[in-house]
């Protein structure tokens, strides 16, 4: 559940924050009529997203055996690097992020099809948050469950609704930056997590060699399948007793990830918004 609202806070926040962007660039340049057009695009990508969601889980509950752990492993390895690369992206372009969009309202604005650009422009920008957001919980609903994934889900965007809201009617000036690091580092522990439990299910399903089956077995101190130990599981992809291939796969991330985040990150989140 903690998993899920994470993630679902994070993606829901960038989403409200872009929606937010776009139409107080609508206001400044004396456009707002066109407002619906946006909120248009945005539900068009709410739905699409949804359905996304509900054929990824079909195809998950066609699966038995070894296909299921084959697909269970394949979808939380792809996860885990959509992940990694949404976290580096959004660091990336953050700086630049709210002129582009300006500049992008701006252009969609004006002409015969400004309506059909305008949604446009907000169905992509919600859309690859949505189906981010999709793939994340079908791997994180693989290793916590459906109830708890869905019940998180809600609560985070729920969360990131109310802090969107907040920071575009609040007369201050908000600083995000210290949530988006924090939220960055618990992520990057996240997907490393997520592509643990992949190889373990490559491991099972006989795709990767285990190397040695248990390098260790510490589940008589910290059990995985006692409640704290399935809290470490879902959010950091803790095995008390992990084969070899899913130790390396968890160091080789962090060097990965550590190697990205200072080549490709040279700025911080979001500093502010009005």
């Amino acid at each position: 559940m903690l998993a899920s609202f994470l993630l679902s806070l994070r993606e829901g926040l960038e989403a409200a924050l872009i929606i937010g962007i776009v139409l107080a660039a609508l206001r400044k340049i004396g456009h707002a009529s066109l407002s619906r057009s946006v909120w248009q695009g945005a539900f068009v990508a709410v739905i699409a997203s949804i359905l996304a969601g509900l054929a990824l889980s079909w195809m998950g509950a066609e699966f038995e055996g070894r296909t299921e752990e084959i697909f269970e492993g394949t979808m939380m390895v792809v996860a885990a690097i959509m992940l990694t690369w949404m976290i580096i992206w959004m660091r990336r372009q953050s700086t630049n992020l709210q002129k582009e969009l300006e500049a992008g309202v701006k252009q969609a604005s004006t002409g015969q099809g400004r309506h059909w650009a305008l949604f446009w422009l907000s169905f992509l920008a919600v859309g690859r948050e949505g189906i981010e957001l999709v793939l994340f919980l079908t791997a994180t609903q693989m290793a916590t469950g459906l109830i708890q994934t869905l019940l998180g889900a809600a609560l985070g965007l729920s969360v990131a609704i109310g802090l969107g809201w907040a920071f575009f009617t609040s007369s201050k000036r908000m600083n995000l930056r210290l949530f988006f690091n924090a939220t960055n580092i618990l992520l990057i522990l996240f997907a490393a997590g997520l592509l643990a439990h992949g190889v373990h299910e490559f491991n099972e399903a006989g795709v990767i060699p285990s190397g040695i089956e248990h390098v260790w077995n510490i589940n008589a101190i910290l059990d995985e399948n006692q409640p704290f130990g399935q809290i470490l599981t879902a959010l950091f992809g803790y095995n008390g007793n992990p084969s070899l291939t899913e130790i390396l796969a968890y160091g080789a991330y962090f060097l990965a990830a550590l190697v990205l985040w200072k080549k490709l990150s040279p700025t911080p989140g979001f500093r502010s918004v009005h």
